[in-house]
């Protein structure tokens, strides 16, 4: 046929790999579905590699631009001999069911059938699972591709009449022409054997990226994918800049010489026919109980029974006195009537069953669950089954923030569970339901601006340093969305939604015009900034389907893994009809459980302690927040929510819920207000009087998102549900919507007598607080969770720091911390030790935690578990060698042994450290050789020679370490210092020079010198250069430093983390912690703070005058730079010299100074080695 005849034949691509194929393709699916919609095309194909993880968003990217999606995939087939590769066949889903067995196949390829990390098909699941979709052949990859470029025709031939007759009258035999190698050969192959077999060929176009400029960027990211660089030689190179988004004319032109294979891309498109049903819920069955003629109970039914009892329960819990419940009940009756009728009505009975199953599961069986999350908090139905533990109607809390009886969507409970038993609720759920039921959400990790700077630096073969440099230039503001890209001609970054990393950071411009290596990466880096990287997990999303998961989407699980997720992220999932379950792990829980579990093991009468059953109203709880001692109190424990606590002197559970909310950007102006309406210094004024039911428990002040809708209720005449439709307009701040609110707030606020000044007045207020108003469900639910630690941290105190340090064991920095406030609230520590330490830190009396070996570092739980094990079994270790003999020295090896040595665990038993650690080897062998004398004892078993030969050997003689030296060790064993502080090995000393303490420091406008060891240093960018700040501590306190680049360049070992430096400086208020800062202007070593301001070195006698001009020699005067020019800095010696009394009883003694030869740098081992030639050195600072 001639080309003029092909001319107006239409053209469908029907093979496409978006970046969701992850390891290739750059090609995103909105840029995909416009160029299709640009050029005229009536479908498109989505088909990545062994996956459908773009699927719904490619869906609906076609649909919105008017073509018709086509959802595929490009599958590997297993092999039919093991000497051969996989194969490739190219499936495209024609209707629901096709699309069912596709999700099916590829669920089972990456569940069960993952080989050298490709997910492969098997051809009798082909067989089984064909129906609804066509079959491409899959080019030079498929069977007959291979077979037909190996020159076997008879292979090819019996591979299509496989796959032909797998897929009767939906297989098409595949034509290429990108200019891949070997491509138009086999085209030339291909055709006469489709004639051959009466099979139909069709035209594709393997596309991976949009346009033709784009193959550098789409080589860079396979390189990302396969860890490999550009510039390699021999790296295999699988694409060409071909490969991009070819027309229709182009397409046509290529296959002009068979016509009906561009003609049967479009029968192919006609043939498919998918339409996904989305935003439609399916909830899965939750199984009632039977009745009494078998049947099971009508959902609805269950439902009203299980709540009415509970609310029974709860009713007996919040009001013991019967009289009291009965007066109560009716509001709760009213309420909870209100509440199961919007349920039952819209249809989510099922769902609140199936969280308070799993909720009530986790509660019975040692999980801990948090007392709500979220606005579910709001809900007496979710109180009343046990999902949430707070009242909503004590506090006010609102159900239509929850779910509208005006807006039907979903219900979302986020449930909070101990982080260590999340697992087993999930397990829970996979046995009840079936695990082809239960799945949890894939999430697709993207590559941050940052990140695709560090990949493309790497893939282009540039030095770490080099990018690394370019890479630190990005700002990185949390939860902001940062791009490499070139700014807009309209830039304007008051409106930018996003950073531009150009605009933060000019120097990268200036870079990228000096340097056409960093041009080059910055332009790569932003080509894939934002593309799909890797497949992960998400946090906690957890479907639960009617049937099998696979109804809905396919599984994918991660090589290696043993957890499927849907292919699809949760917005997707969601969008197809799966319901989500929140399984957050709350590390708090995990806590307040260990420390409930302490409470009852070691309190008399505390078997049955509930938190549930804990008061609200304690003073001293109160009192606790109001003096901001919350480290590590849940949500309140950083400085400047102390700092506020401390101002605002809460002293009830709404104080603590309104704190919360304010706390944060935006709101966190009106703490002062707050808190000087709270404490009588300011009037409480309303917006209305109408509002001052609604907001005098916040002084007047709008704070939560509920009450703007109680105030558009009370004011505007709204209805709860209407209120809700408000505050979310308002949060979305579209004009033509708010504009019909405001007229129908005006008009409910006239039927109340106010004038349109005033309801315009308060309209504009109540969209104001919408904006930043916070949830009050969530505030409140995770206030009371608060509460509970802090009642805890109250009374029981060594139970609370036990519990804490416990969970954080593997953070060091994080229990030192802990260490230091339990310390506040006169709790002691026994330090580690083999005869008396557990694994965990535990509470051994009101006073006294008893420090868990399992913190630390280079022990592990085995090991600390078997060598408590042993010592349960035997008694108490007598000695070192005893250890080594009893443990299992494969749990136990001598590297735990060398780290328990390190933090002072054997010190019970030895307290020379040095000498342990040096006899660890002897240990091992002594034991060694014990154990194997005991196996051949009784053979030549003659009087004691069996004992001798076993009697403990001595330690291995070793120096006594410093005190410096001990703590060191100490700290690479434990993350700080347990026994001790580095600033006593000098104290002495250095007080004789520096006389004010830290913890004496005020506010002061003259420099203060002050010692002290360096800790956590940081280095940061500042607007004037580089900044060190970093911690002062004296072991009386500790005192946050600062010293600039001049100082830091000029010191750089001395600025270091745990050096001991004397500074000079100025102290300060710092506005931010409410605390001091210290402001360095000047640093010195020990050595030259000696030489600054000793007078001289005092030696008992001279020793060798040869040896003493020797060491002079080595250790000469320094000269030093001073604003009054250069000085010689150093100590002179001076010696004591005696006249003994005479006949007349009259003697002298005086000092004689050795004079300007003798002025040495008095460095730590220059003064050593003074005292050993002088009897004694000793440095002397003042006159005497």
């Amino acid at each position: 046929m001639t080309a003029p005849e092909t001319v107006d034949t239409p053209f469908v691509h029907l093979r496409l790999h978006s970046e969701f194929s992850v390891v290739d393709g750059t090609l995103r699916v909105d840029d995909a579905a416009k160029a299709a919609a640009k050029d005229g095309q009536v479908a498109l194909a989505i088909t990545d590699l062994a996956n459908l993880f773009g699927g719904v968003k490619f869906y609906g990217e076609c649909r919105k631009k008017g073509v018709q999606p086509i959802l595929g995939a490009d599958c590997w087939v297993e092999p039919d001999a093991p000497d051969r590769p996989p194969s490739r066949l190219l499936l495209l889903v024609q209707d629901r069911t096709g699309y069912l067995n596709l999700s099916e196949l590829l669920s089972r390829a990456w569940l069960l059938n993952v080989q050298r990390n490709q997910a492969c098909l098997k051809l009798e699941w082909l067989a089984e699972l064909n129906a609804g979709l066509i079959c491409l052949s899959g080019a030079q990859h498929g069977t007959v591709g291979q077979a037909l470029a190996q020159g076997d025709t008879v292979r090819a031939r019996e591979s299509a009449r496989q796959l032909a007759a797998l897929f009767p009258g939906r297989f098409y035999l595949e034509l290429q022409r990108a200019g891949l190698p070997g491509q138009e050969a086999l085209v030339q192959a291909t055709v006469p054997l489709a004639a051959e077999l009466q099979l139909p060929v069709v035209a594709t176009h393997p596309i991976q990226f949009l346009a033709e400029e784009d193959f550098d960027a789409h080589e860079a990211r396979v390189c990302v994918a396969e860890g490999e660089t550009l510039a390699n030689p021999k790296r295999i190179k699988r694409f060409l800049p071909s490969q991009h988004f070819k027309t229709q004319a182009a397409m046509r032109k290529l296959f002009a010489d068979i016509p009906t294979a561009i003609a049967n891309t479009v029968e192919i498109a006609r043939r498919c026919s998918l339409t996904l049903v989305l935003g439609k819920p399916q909830l899965p069955n939750f199984p009632t109980p039977l009745l009494d003629d078998g049947t099971p109970m009508p959902m609805e039914q269950y439902f009203r029974e299980l709540s009415f009892a509970g609310l029974e329960e709860r009713l007996a819990l919040l009001y013991p006195d019967a009289a009291k419940r009965d007066a109560e009940r009716p509001r709760y009756v009213e309420r909870l009537e209100f509440e199961l009728g919007t349920i039952i009505k819209m249809g989510f009975p099922g769902y609140f069953l199936i969280v308070s199953d799993f909720i009530r599961w986790a509660k019975q069986n040692g999980c801990p669950v948090g007392p709500g999350r979220g606005s579910g908090a709001g809900s007496l139905v979710a109180y009343a089954l046990k999902i949430t533990d707070l009242d909503p109607l004590r506090y006010n809390l609102l159900f239509e923030r929850f779910l509208n009886p005006e807006r039907v969507s979903m219900p979302d409970f986020d449930i909070d569970f101990c982080q260590g038993n999340r697992d087993r609720v999930i397990e829970y759920v996979k046995e009840k339901y079936g695990r082809p039921a239960v799945s949890q959400i894939a999430t697709f990790g993207t590559m941050a601006a940052k990140a695709a700077l560090r990949d493309i630096g790497r893939v282009l073969g540039m030095g770490y340093g080099h990018v690394d440099s370019i890479a630190k230039l990005i700002p990185a503001p949390p939860g902001k969305t940062v791009t490499l890209a070139t700014l807009p001609p309209d830039f304007d970054p008051e409106k930018a939604k996003l950073i531009y990393a150009r605009h933060e950071a000019p120097e990268l411009n200036e870079r990228e015009a000096a340097d056409e290596e960093v041009a080059e990466l910055l332009k790569l880096a932003a080509r894939v900034e934002g593309m799909v990287r890797n497949i992960g997990m998400h946090a906690g999303g957890v479907l639960i389907a009617p049937g099998k998961i696979t109804d809905f989407c396919p599984m994918y699980q991660q090589p290696g893994s043993t957890s499927a997720v849907s292919q699809y992220d949760k917005d997707d999932v969601e969008a197809i009809g799966l319901v989500k379950f929140d399984f957050l792990g709350l590390a708090t829980l995990t806590i307040l459980e260990l420390a409930k579990e302490f409470i009852v093991k070691r309190h008399a009468g505390q078997e049955n302690f509930a938190f549930e059953t804990i008061p609200l109203d304690d003073r001293a709880v109160y009192q606790l927040f109001s003096a901001g001692r919350t480290e590590a109190v849940f949500q309140f424990e950083s400085r400047g929510m102390q700092g506020m606590l401390r101002d605002a002197k809460p002293s009830r559970l709404e104080d603590l819920i309104a704190l919360n909310a304010l706390y944060r950007p935006g709101p966190m102006d009106l703490i002062p207000t707050f808190v000087a309406r709270k404490h009588g210094k300011e009037v409480v004024e309303y917006p209305h009087p109408l509002t001052e039911p609604v907001l005098s428990e916040t002084y007047g002040i709008m704070v939560y998102q509920e009450q703007v809708m109680q105030t558009a209720q009370v004011l505007g005449g709204y209805s709860l549900g209407g209120a809700d439709m408000l505050r979310r307009a308002m949060g979305k701040k579209k004009a033509e919507e708010m504009a019909m609110h405001r007229e129908i707030f005006r008009k409910g606020a006239a039927e109340k007598g106010i004038s349109q000044d005033k309801a315009d007045e308060v309209f504009d207020l109540m969209e104001k607080f919408a904006g930043y108003g916070f949830n009050k469900s969530h505030a409140a639910a995770y206030s009371l969770l608060a509460y509970h630690t802090a009642w805890i941290k109250v009374h029981f105190t060594a139970e609370f720091f036990a519990a804490n340090m416990t969970i954080e064991m593997d953070d060091t920095d994080k229990l030192k911390v802990l260490m230091e406030d339990a310390k506040t609230f006169g709790i002691e520590f026994q330090f580690p030790c083999v005869n008396k330490g557990v694994y965990r830190f535990e509470p051994i009396n009101d006073r006294l935690i008893n420090y868990g070996l399992g913190a630390i570092k280079g022990t592990g739980r085995g090991a600390i578990e078997s060598i408590v094990a042993v010592r349960d079994a035997g008694g108490p270790f007598l000695s070192f060698y005893d250890f080594c003999l009893r443990v299992d020295r494969k749990s136990v090896n001598k590297r735990v042994v060398e780290a328990l040595i390190k933090a002072g665990a054997f010190d019970s038993l030895n307290p020379h450290r040095a000498s342990l650690l040096a006899s660890v080897a002897r240990g091992y062998t002594h034991a060694e050789t014990t154990e194997a004398n005991a196996d051949q004892g009784g053979l030549f078993d003659f009087g004691d020679s069996h004992a001798s030969s076993t009697a403990e050997p001595d330690l291995v003689e070793a120096p006594e370490w410093s005190i410096k030296e001990r703590l060191g060790h100490e700290k690479t064993a434990i993350g700080y210092y347990l026994s001790g502080h580095l600033f006593d090995q000098s104290a002495t000393e250095v007080r004789r020079m520096v006389k004010r303490a830290i913890a004496d420091l005020v506010d002061s406008r003259e420099p203060v010198s002050i010692a002290g060891i360096v800790s956590d240093l940081r280095i940061i960018n500042g607007q004037r250069g580089r900044v060190g700040i970093f911690k002062l501590d004296d072991k009386t306190d500790v005192i946050e430093s600062v010293a600039n680049e001049e100082l830091l360049n000029a010191n750089k070992e001395l600025l270091a983390e745990d050096e001991l430096i004397i500074a000079q400086g100025k102290v300060q208020n710092d506005r931010f912690s409410g605390g001091l800062r210290f402001n360095v202007q000047a640093v010195w070593s020990l050595a030259a703070a000696r030489a600054r301001f000793g007078r001289h070195v005092l030696v008992r006698s001279l020793g060798g005058a040869d040896k003493l001009a020797a060491l002079v020699r080595e250790f000469p005067a320094r000269e030093v730079a001073t604003d009054e020019g250069t000085t010689r800095q150093g100590l002179t010696l001076r010696v004591p010299v005696r006249v003994e009394p005479g006949a007349a009883g009259v003697g002298a003694q005086w000092l004689m100074d050795l004079g300007e030869h003798s002025r040495l740098w008095p460095a730590d081992e220059a003064l050593a080695r003074l005292a050993v030639l002088g009897d004694a050195a000793e440095v002397v600072f003042d006159a005497g």
